[in-house]
C-alpha cells in the first residue's frame, strides 16, 4: 500500500508553466468583456468593465473583491448563465454557451443545494442519471467520489443527517461526478464556522490534487484566498475590473502555513492591492 501523506499537508498549489508550449489550450479565454444590466433604463448597473482573463489548465484562480464589484457576474459569465454585453468568453477554446452545452464545467455555490429526499449518493448520481448514464456506471461513479470526499460511509444517509461541512463535500462530489476539466466555486464556505472553513480548505486542496481540474473560486475572505490560489485575481468597485493580478506561491500547504511570514505577507499585498481600489 502506498503511503499516504500526513493527514495536516496538502500539496502545494502549482501553477503550470506558461512556457510549456505542448500543453494543452486555456481553460478560459476572456477578452474585452462588460457586463450592463437593464442597459438604457434607470436601473441600469454597469457590472463589469473591460475584463481580460486568462486561466491555463490545472491553476486554482481565486476572485476577490469588495461587495457588489462583479465577482459572481463573472463566474456566471463563465458558466454561460447570463451573456456579456460585449467581449468574448471562451471555455476550453469554445464558446461558453458550447462548454454549458458540453458540459465542461461543474458549479458549487455557498448553500449545497442537495435535495433532502434523495440519499447523498443518489444527490451525487443526480447529473449522471440526467446525463444518461446507466445505473450501474453513475452508481458506482457516485460511490468512487463518496470516498473522493471521505464520506462512504454516508451513501446511505440524506442531506439533513449531514453537517454544513459534509454537505458541501457532497455538493463538490456533485460537481466532480461527470469530470468536469473546470469547477466554478462561488463562496462555497462563506456558511461554516472558522474550523470547519480552514478544514475545508484543506480538502478542496486534497481534491483539485487529485483530481487536477482547473479551479476558479469567488470568496471575500482574504487568507482564504492566499491559502488555496495559485493566483489571486483583485477587482475593483463596481463596474468591476481586474485592478491586480498577485500569484501566490507559499509551497505545500499545511497548519503551519498560516503562521508562516511569507503567508501574512502575501495576505497584506492582497488587502493593500483591494485598499488602493477603494481610495
Amino acid at each position: 500500500m502506498s503511503e499516504q501523506p500526513p493527514v495536516d499537508e496538502v500539496a502545494a498549489p502549482t501553477a503550470p508553466d506558461p512556457a510549456d508550449d505542448a500543453g494543452p489550450s486555456l481553460v478560459i479565454d476572456i477578452q474585452g468583456v462588460t457586463k450592463v444590466f437593464n442597459p438604457g433604463r434607470a436601473n441600469q448597473v454597469d457590472a463589469l468593465a473591460e475584463i481580460d482573463l486568462a486561466v491555463a489548465p490545472g491553476e486554482f484562480v481565486t476572485l476577490i473583491g469588495p461587495s457588489g464589484c462583479g465577482k459572481s457576474t463573472l463566474l456566471r459569465l463563465i458558466a454561460s448563465l447570463v451573456a456579456p454585453t460585449s467581449g468574448s468568453v471562451l471555455v476550453n477554446a469554445k464558446p461558453a454557451e458550447q462548454a454549458r452545452l458540453d458540459r465542461d464545467y461543474g458549479m458549487a455555490f455557498q448553500t449545497a443545494g442537495l435535495f433532502d429526499w434523495r440519499s447523498v449518493v443518489k444527490n451525487i448520481e443526480l447529473p449522471l442519471e440526467l446525463m444518461g448514464w446507466s445505473k450501474s456506471d453513475r452508481r458506482r461513479r457516485a460511490t468512487e467520489m463518496l470516498e473522493l470526499v471521505k464520506l462512504g460511509e454516508f451513501a446511505g444517509h440524506h442531506p439533513s443527517e449531514l453537517s454544513g461541512g459534509m454537505q458541501q463535500r457532497v455538493a463538490i462530489a456533485r460537481a466532480l461526478a461527470f469530470r468536469p476539466s473546470l469547477l466554478l466555486m462561488d463562496e462555497p464556505f462563506g456558511a461554516l464556522d472558522e474550523m470547519t472553513r480552514e478544514h475545508m480548505q484543506d480538502e478542496l486542496l486534497r481534491i483539485w490534487t487529485e483530481t487536477g481540474t482547473t479551479l476558479v473560486f469567488v470568496t471575500h475572505s482574504i487568507p482564504e484566498a492566499v491559502y488555496l490560489s495559485t493566483r489571486v485575481v483583485v477587482m475593483s468597485p463596481r463596474p468591476g475590473r481586474i485592478a491586480a493580478t498577485i500569484p501566490v506561491d507559499l509551497g505545500e500547504r499545511s497548519a503551519a502555513t498560516r503562521d508562516d511570514p511569507a503567508f501574512f505577507a502575501k495576505v497584506t499585498e492582497v488587502r493593500t492591492a483591494l485598499r488602493e481600489e477603494e481610495a
